[in-house]
């Protein structure tokens, strides 16, 4: 079999449509706080079934303005999953507070409610959830957990664009929920991000905190606040409308690339990913499959990749990493299931247009490497 072309962990979807906009804007001579901005937030907040959207300049900027939502400050904590991306614990570290970890579930990936009610104190301010490769938390747990304990509920669901938890879609639910629109998310506008609530109050604090805290009423150089520059410049907001145009069509074609996969690895020794049920339907972010107790990652990983298989391994617990050991002591040993989970997992080339060929040489090439 030719190995000869390398197969990528991800690709965008970028098309003429997503061109033709972008090169609008250019010609327009309007390259930020234009018309497009709006124009894209009120498309995203239809998609997602919000009231309100305020596009942002990355998905952790969005968790970052969020943590100002809650009033999160010094000496507070704020409960998260350590199996996730670091951006999900720094946003609370940006102002002053302690990240505390919460075990997550060994199915799901997500946060085990019970580990989170048991993490929390009379310090704990916010609780950021994860919505982990697109499958939903389990939010029947959580908002009452928060409710009863008075902490602001902040969903991250910067990787579950089109996932819908008991037959509604993330972001509809009423609390801020926070999205990433960097090339290997299900759309992209290059960097970028948003954040949906359902509170008016809210979405004016995040306009105003994007913009250098200005305040709606004021003159340009006047700032009625601490903010911050992450606004959503026009040109990127052009290809995030062309990318909700078809974005349907790319959760469809990245469910059938999952489908797919979940044939050509029945007779593979991995654990493939959880599949839906009627409360969780997963919007596919990445393909990651669990490689069995005792098998040598790193060689399997080196193995694919000398037949040109990219892989990543997705996903490393945030507590071990370097700095968070430094800063806060956390060491092996405290969260077992997601340090379980960081040293067997392993993301495999996944995006929309994957072609056949590709997924059978992928799945070929780990049934060798596990063999």
């Amino acid at each position: 079999m030719s190995t000869t072309t390398r197969i990528n962990l991800s690709a965008p979807w970028i098309d003429e449509r997503d061109e033709e906009l972008v090169l609008e804007v250019l010609r327009s001579g309007w390259l930020s706080l234009g018309p497009t901005g709006p124009r894209f937030e009120s498309m995203f907040a239809a998609a997602v079934g919000a009231p309100y959207c305020a596009a942002v300049s990355s998905g952790t900027a969005g968790l970052h303005l969020c943590m100002r939502l809650a009033g999160v400050e010094p000496g507070d904590e704020v409960i998260t999953s350590p199996y996730s991306f670091v951006a999900s614990a720094n946003c609370a570290i940006y102002e002053g507070a302690t990240p505390v970890f919460a075990d997550i579930d060994p199915q799901t990936f997500n946060l085990d409610p019970a580990a989170v009610e048991a993490a929390i104190t009379p310090r704990t301010k916010a609780l950021v959830a994860v919505d982990i490769f697109g499958y939903p938390a389990d939010y029947d747990a959580l908002i009452p957990l928060c409710e009863r304990h008075g902490i602001a509920l902040i969903e991250d669901s910067c990787e579950a664009l089109g996932a819908t938890y008991k037959g509604k879609r993330l972001g509809s639910h009423g609390h801020p929920a926070v999205w990433a629109f960097y090339p290997n998310k299900q759309m992209t506008t290059g960097e970028g991000g948003a954040v949906t609530t359902g509170n008016a109050d809210e979405h004016e604090l995040l306009v105003s905190l994007r913009n250098q805290g200005r305040l709606e009423t004021s003159s340009w150089l006047q700032h009625g606040r601490l903010g911050y520059n992450y606004r959503l410049d026009d040109l990127s907001a052009a290809l995030g409308i062309g990318q909700l145009e078809k974005l349907d069509r790319i959760l469809d074609a990245r469910s059938a690339v999952a489908t797919h996969y979940n044939e050509l690895l029945r007779d593979v020794d991995v654990e493939t990913p959880l599949a839906d049920d009627e409360d969780h339907v997963r919007s596919w972010f990445v393909y990651v499959v669990k490689l069995p107790s005792g098998v040598d990652r790193g060689a399997v990983m080196a193995q694919l990749s000398d037949q040109g298989i990219a892989t990543a391994p997705y996903l490393p617990s945030i507590h071990l990493q370097s700095y968070m050991r430094e800063r806060y002591g956390f060491s092996e040993g405290m969260l077992p299931v997601s340090e379980d989970c960081s040293e067997r997992t392993m993301a495999v080339p996944f995006h929309a247009r994957l072609d056949r060929e590709d997924q059978e040489r992928v799945a070929d090439a780990l049934r060798g490497a596990i063999a």
